[in-house]
């Protein structure tokens, strides 16, 4: 059984509707009953954040109402972001040229906990050679 890491940018693709930026394998990954899907509890504060700001315009009126859509009508596990997952990232080798710190937590937290990262971001394609297990959805 394979178990996946949803970046930021997936789970807004899901919330929004926007199921046309989800690449068709990724979709057949989602599909997939036997996949365990997992966030980081990073991504919920982007979220949070993208909400609060009004950058995104999901079905769910609230941010807790965003939350329970994504653990009960898509399956989606939140994990938090704890001590394991800060020693992972004090050891990650981050790009000069990848400055975002949200991404540097849940690559962090893909790598800590064993998972296959997707994410839209081709950045996170230069972490593999650190442990990181990579899908790239390409929109």
């Amino acid at each position: 059984m394979n178990r996946y890491l949803l970046d930021t940018n997936i789970l807004v693709y899901l919330l929004t509707g926007e199921i046309d930026f989800i690449s068709s394998k990724v979709s057949l990954i989602l599909e997939d009953y036997s996949t365990k899907l997992f966030t980081s509890s990073i991504s919920i504060l982007e979220l949070q954040q993208l909400f609060r700001i009004g950058k995104i315009k999901p079905k769910q009126k609230s941010i807790s109402d965003l939350v329970l859509a994504l653990e009960e009508v898509f399956n989606i596990n939140i994990l938090p972001f704890g001590k394991f997952e800060i020693t992972a990232l004090a050891k990650l080798n981050v790009f000069p040229d990848h400055n975002d710190p949200f991404d540097h937590a849940i690559i962090s937290h893909a790598i800590s906990n064993k998972l296959i990262l997707i994410s839209s971001d081709k950045k996170f394609d230069k972490y593999t050679n650190q442990q990181l297990k990579f899908v790239y959805n390409k929109r």
